[in-house]
């Protein structure tokens, strides 16, 4: 009986699409992509244009990584999960969540000065897009020269064998942004020493008091966790934390 049931809703179903179909017969949407050849020039630029716009937009991901304050939130909050022997807690979208928003907040400004610079100008037909592209990145340029090391971004310019620059303008980009990630790194893993500290400590205090009293099979993490997060809460550590990453940038 219920396989009739639904034999007959079927059959419903599809005389009232046919039904449908009949009385506004709407057409339906056909994407077509070839390649064939052009005897205009400036139709093969545009496909130049539109390929590298494509290939910008699959490394949009790497570029916001690899040019803003990312990669140093995300790996001083991973130190600080490590640190707290808490494994996976806050989980990993937690932890990319906040670092994204953090790296919002704090480029907030320099994307502000490229869209009022490069990209508003260059919509309203101002600016060509070489210099749309120039302003967009005189910002982040900016940005990563502030918090690149002289010595990082010297050894990218010998490794490079091009001339000793005279100023800033002078550095290549592709060669600004390796020496910048490096020095986030470096950066990162200082803040990352002194986040271990006190938590090293409560560790070595209950790993002493368990041998002493002969618990040496207990594992010193079951009883330390408990006392780092309380210490962490205590002094309001996410407060703590997030004032002096963004301090840091500053």
């Amino acid at each position: 009986m219920v396989h009739l049931k639904a034999g007959w809703l079927l059959w419903g179903v599809i005389l009232m699409l046919g039904a449908c179909g009949e009385a506004s017969a709407a057409p339906l949407p056909n994407v077509n992509i070839g390649i064939g050849s052009s005897d205009n020039p400036q139709d093969v630029a545009v496909t130049l244009q539109v390929m590298a716009i494509l290939t910008i937009i699959s490394l949009a991901p790497a570029i916001l990584m690899m040019t803003t304050s990312f990669v140093r939130i995300v790996v001083i909050i991973g130190f600080l999960r490590n640190a707290l022997s808490t494994q996976n807690v806050p989980p990993n979208q937690v932890v990319i969540a906040l670092s994204l928003f953090l790296t919002f907040y704090i480029m907030a400004p320099y994307w502000g000065e490229a869209n009022e610079q490069g990209l508003q100008p260059y919509l309203a037909g101002r600016i060509t897009q070489e210099e749309a592209l120039t302003n967009v990145a005189e910002p982040l340029r900016a940005f990563m020269f502030k918090q690149t090391r002289e010595a990082d971004l010297a050894l990218f310019v010998n490794l490079s064998d091009a001339p000793r620059p005279d100023s800033q303008e002078d550095v290549s980009t592709f060669t600004l942004i390796p020496a910048f990630i490096i020095s986030e790194l470096k950066t990162a893993f200082q803040m990352g020493f002194m986040i271990y500290i006190p938590f090293i400590v409560i560790d070595m205090i209950v790993a002493s008091t368990l041998m002493s009293m002969g618990m040496m099979m207990l594992p010193p993490v079951m009883i330390s966790l408990p006392f780092k997060i309380l210490l962490f809460v205590m002094v309001d550590g996410w407060h703590i934390l997030i004032q002096s990453l963004i301090m840091s940038f500053k």
